[in-house]
């Protein structure tokens, strides 16, 4: 049986990048970059509450860093350090390689260095916590959203929720093309690129983990306004093409969660910009709404004109 640190050596010792000391002493060191603000962000998967406990270790692996790179993109941050703290109910070595190879692919692709962490035994966890460099003073925060802001949101939004659906047994699409969905959901591809190319231009902006309906509203709530959604601006090309039918659509998009994709707000006249923008990143940006003036208040505008509080919630662990 190998031992803690044998599992490290192993699998989780690889040459770093950008940081002075990094796995193997008790403490990382790393020197940020002359003029640059440290943005941190860390973030739990927990097995049966964010993952199937037979899930694909090596799919796990992106998406334990990958979702915390998505915070990273949020706040128009460059991930660069990452330390995992790591439960494992055994020494399963073919299982901690897959997971490894998984997690040293996104690092791989997002210039990311393991830099620390702490591995032991108990219940399937794994927490990472992401760290990377902004320059001072210009992070883009929830905070300042204003009325007349146009409202976008980044890709192809729902996906993952309709793959988690699908694997849940609650709705019937053909398996093969349903196989984005699901790939969504496990390999979820942080926005590193748009949330770098947003400096200057979007007023907030956040990732959506939870839900269309409840991270804007995080947004309204730190930035003291309201909004209203255009459900025929929602972009549902992806889902009603393998199957879904148009109101289970907008329920994974508003809802449904996993998608992190940028949601964020930028003034009107930016809208010729982020066109070409959106094209030179190869990325869709779609303009689904408006902020306004009324405080806290949250309304979907339907195809009637009429416009009316959202019905479906976004993910609570605790509600």
């Amino acid at each position: 049986m190998p031992s803690e640190f044998d599992l490290i050596r192993r699998h989780f010792t690889r040459p770093a990048r950008h940081t002075e000391l990094a796995v193997g002493d008790d403490a990382a060191l790393f020197t940020p970059r002359p003029g640059m603000q440290l943005a941190t962000s860390t973030d739990m998967l927990v097995a049966g509450t964010h993952f199937f406990a037979d899930a694909d270790p090596e799919a796990l692996g992106w998406k334990a860093l990958a979702v915390n790179i998505s915070d990273l993109a949020a706040m128009g941050a460059e991930p660069r350090w990452a330390l995992l703290a790591l439960a494992l109910p055994a020494a399963d070595e073919a299982w901690i390689e897959a997971f490894a190879r998984g997690l040293f692919a996104c690092a791989g692709r997002f210039g990311v260095d393991l830099a620390g962490g702490d591995t032991t035994r108990g219940p399937l966890n794994l927490c990472v916590t992401i760290i990377g460099e902004v320059p001072a003073g210009t992070a883009i925060t929830r905070a300042g959203a204003r009325p007349g802001d146009d409202i976008w949101i980044t890709g192809e939004p729902g996906r993952g929720a309709l793959g988690l659906a699908f694997l849940r047994g609650e709705t019937a699409l053909d398996a093969d093309a349903v196989a984005p969905c699901i790939d969504a959901l496990h390999r979820p591809q942080p926005r590193v690129a748009a949330g770098l190319a947003l400096h200057g231009v979007a007023h907030a902006m956040l990732d959506v983990s939870d839900g269309l309906v409840g991270d804007l509203a995080h947004i309204l709530e730190a930035s003291g306004t309201g909004a209203v959604l255009d459900l025929a601006a929602l972009p549902l090309g992806a889902l009603l093409a393998v199957g879904a039918d148009v109101e289970f659509a907008q329920r994974c998009v508003l809802g449904g969660g996993d998608d992190y994709e940028l949601l964020f707000t930028a003034a009107a006249a930016q809208r010729e910009h982020l066109g070409a923008l959106a094209r030179r990143l190869d990325l869709p940006f779609t303009r689904i709404g408006t902020i306004t003036g009324d405080t806290g208040r949250l309304l979907l505008r339907h195809a009637d004109g009429s416009e009316r509080p959202p019905a479906c919630r976004s993910y609570d662990h605790f509600a």
